[in-house]
């Protein structure tokens, strides 16, 4: 009876999901994906990152554009946090694009001293090089802001001012495995702009409501206008945390965060359309489907060997295919 009641509670938390509840649509027609190579952390990164940008011919003169790296924590030896070099080649970049502002922001998810996490992991002396001003997300001016979807049942969230006025908003995931959600990669990321001052470590209140309605809701107010994703050194197994390296050698770029966190399930050897949060995203902000998304550079490899996950989610593994072109 317990395991029927289960199964019961299951199906109707999936059919909660599915219902659509957002009031804004953000999926464009076509989305761009560019899959560039990069063989290490190394000092041509800039160039490797630049030659990518610009085949998304993007506009940004005269805009502030605010980098939104993951910065969760500091494990001496682990690859958690997006790495700090291919950050630091962003706000290159960014500025030779024409951007007017260039910020760094992020509210680190479990470590509550941003500037430790911002020591401890290399960021301190790359930005002070750069002359870069840094945002603690989680400690930043907030404005109440209503939610643009509901599958939390929250219909408000105070939100950091400097994220709502940023006229470009570039996700930088590490792309990682995760223990509750199958995947963090760059709509999981902007869990950092919900300010933990607010919400608690690790950001305990949208845990509360659903891990995956909680991205939805955040990924629909707040939108992710750029995604470079860092799959240069991965994490898979028990991410976001405990999990272990796994080499990609790839930086993934997309003008959709659906579409990047797609392809970057896909190298992961992971299905999409099974993970919670892609597959709902696809119905307003994004697109899921190879057929809507235009590769710019490298196809998209799906490895022989996916990435480990916990047990609770090797449904996710790709496993024919079928599953493969979905």
């Amino acid at each position: 009876m317990t395991a029927s009641l289960g199964l019961a509670a299951g199906a109707s938390t999936t059919a909660l999901l599915n219902r659509p509840q957002y009031h804004v649509t953000r999926r464009q027609p076509r989305s761009r994906v560019a899959i560039v190579t990069a063989e290490s952390y190394s000092c041509n990164l800039e160039s490797i990152l630049y030659s990518g940008l610009e085949l998304f011919q993007l506009d940004i003169h005269g805009k502030t554009v605010l980098l939104k790296p993951n910065l969760v924590d500091y494990i001496p030896g682990n690859h958690i946090n997006t790495h700090p070099l291919l950050v630091s080649a962003a706000v290159e970049c960014f500025r030779r694009l024409g951007a007017k502002n260039v910020l760094v922001g992020e509210g680190p998810g479990h470590q509550r001293d941003t500037e430790l996490v911002l020591l401890e992991s290399g960021f301190t002396d790359e930005l002070r090089q750069l002359k870069v001003p840094f945002v603690d997300l989680n400690r930043d001016e907030l404005v109440m802001t209503p939610l643009l979807a509901t599958y939390t049942g929250m219909k408000r969230l105070w939100l950091p001012r400097t994220v709502l006025k940023a006229d470009f908003v570039v996700s930088m995931p590490k792309v990682k495995t995760h223990h509750w959600s199958g995947v963090t990669i760059s709509m999981k990321n902007m869990f950092g702009a919900v300010p933990g001052a607010k919400y608690g470590w690790p950001k305990n209140i949208l845990h509360w409501k659903g891990i995956q309605e909680s991205i939805l809701d955040v990924c629909a107010t707040v939108p992710v206008h750029f995604v470079i994703a860092d799959a240069i050194v991965a994490m898979e197994g028990n991410g976001p945390l405990n999990g272990h390296p796994r080499s990609l050698n790839r930086i993934v770029l997309a003008d959709d965060p659906v579409a990047a966190d797609a392809s970057c399930a896909r190298l992961m050897g992971l299905d999409p359309t099974r993970i919670t949060h892609i597959r709902i995203g696809a119905q307003f902000l994004g697109n899921v489907s190879t057929e809507r998304i235009d590769q710019l550079a490298d196809a998209v490899c799906v490895p022989a060997n996916p990435f480990d996950v916990v047990p609770e989610f090797q449904h996710l593994w790709v496993t024919s295919s079928a599953q493969r072109d979905s």
